[in-house]
């Protein structure tokens, strides 16, 4: 493979060296915060969601924090492979209009017409997102506590310096300022009120877990994409605690959760492991780095991997390949910036990454079906 590299966690790449990998072995589909990074996972996404997984028929647990929270709703669309592709084009054409001496767009106009579009996208179509037969969707946010309660142009950046210099100390000691706060659909034929069970262990930091309905369905997930000083914090999301909520990359950058916990318990003997193979993780990732929170991302040493991803695969593009593409990188939120007012250049480069990424999703196709045949080379260990 020229384009896509796979790693999994020891016991995925255990299973996977005796089973292969099947559609019927995942449980979890995790979607990352990272802005315009997730375009390069447009190709993946219609094809698992629209094609792979369509050959098995259990529960999927799909996470999602930021712009990966709009993709796991997204997938949760009647035709997924359609709703991705619109994804794609609304936020490839956003575009803020800079007036002159400007260097960015004022948050308030940014969370008003990001809010338009959401809305604009999902309109009538909640329901078919919180009733998918076979998905449990997860909204990934980050309510503000202390100085973070409430969105203030003094005590927001106090707050959120307050939650850095906590954070370099003890990721867990940041639950001072920053509380996770999950929106959760329901199993399907329940009470819109009763939460799908977590398909991560909540141990690691301080977390509360909420019903996502129609009534906050558009809230939640604009507080999971509200990133702090380029767009408002959702003053208040319905049916959850008071509070600013943002965006939930900040305590959940790339959800670096605790997936294996179910597994390390049948270990112990306290839960009975289901007959067969047991639920994996299929995380379709930019990077090989599973970062815990948006404030790690210079904190070098809590990139490695952990025990919490030892049932995890990740599907990631290769450096060099990355290189390959237009200004050499994947695009990120600095384009915003660099092409300003230009969006002809910013839609060229970022149509000629899109296009390339079609790679990614067809060398996962030819690796699946390879490692039905001969077996999972190719894989190498997280």
């Amino acid at each position: 493979m020229k384009a896509l590299s796979i790693y999994a966690g020891p016991r995925a790449f255990e299973q996977i060296q005796r089973h292969g990998l099947r559609p019927e072995d995942v449980g979890v589909i995790p979607g990352a915060a990272g802005g315009p990074k997730g375009l390069m996972l447009g190709a993946l996404d219609r094809f698992i969601f629209g094609d792979w997984l369509e050959r098995s028929q259990q529960p999927v647990h799909l996470v999602g924090a930021s712009i990966g929270a709009w993709r796991m709703a997204t997938a949760c669309l009647m035709d997924p492979v359609a709703a991705f592709e619109q994804l794609e084009h609304d936020y490839l054409h956003q575009h803020y209009e800079l007036r002159p001496g400007q260097k960015r767009p004022t948050a308030d106009f940014v969370s008003e017409r990001f809010g338009q579009s959401l809305q604009d996208f999902f309109a009538g179509h909640v329901r078919e997102v919180l009733e998918h037969p076979r998905y449990r969707l997860h909204i990934v946010t980050s309510r503000g506590r202390a100085l973070l309660r409430r969105e203030h142009p003094l005590g927001t950046p106090l707050g959120y310096l307050g939650a850095f210099l906590t954070n370099a100390v003890s990721r867990r000691a940041m639950g001072a300022w920053l509380e996770r706060v999950v929106f959760s659909s329901a199993e399907p034929g329940s009470d819109a009120a009763r939460c799908a069970a977590l398909p991560f262990g909540v141990q690691d930091y301080r977390s509360q877990q909420r019903p996502l309905t129609e009534s906050n369905f558009r809230q939640a997930l604009q507080a999971s994409c509200s990133i702090p000083f380029l767009l408002r914090a959702v003053p208040a999301i319905a049916g959850a605690p008071d509070g600013a909520y943002w965006d939930g990359g900040i305590t959940d950058y790339h959800l670096h959760l605790d997936y294996a916990h179910k597994s390390r318990a049948a270990d112990s003997g306290s839960v009975v492991p289901a007959a067969g193979a047991q639920k994996l993780v299929l995380y379709p990732h930019f990077q090989r780095a599973v970062v815990p929170g948006w404030l790690d991302k210079s904190l070098t040493w809590r990139h490695r991997a952990t025990s919490f991803l030892d049932t995890t695969v990740l599907l990631v593009p290769q450096a060099d390949w990355v290189k390959s593409l237009p200004n050499g990188k994947l695009p990120d939120r600095a384009d915003f910036t660099h092409y300003g007012n230009d969006l002809a250049g910013r839609v060229k480069a970022w149509q000629g990454a899109i296009a390339a990424s079609q790679q990614l999703a067809d060398e996962f196709q030819s690796w699946l079906e390879r490692c039905e045949r001969t077996g999972a080379a190719e894989l190498h260990r997280l």
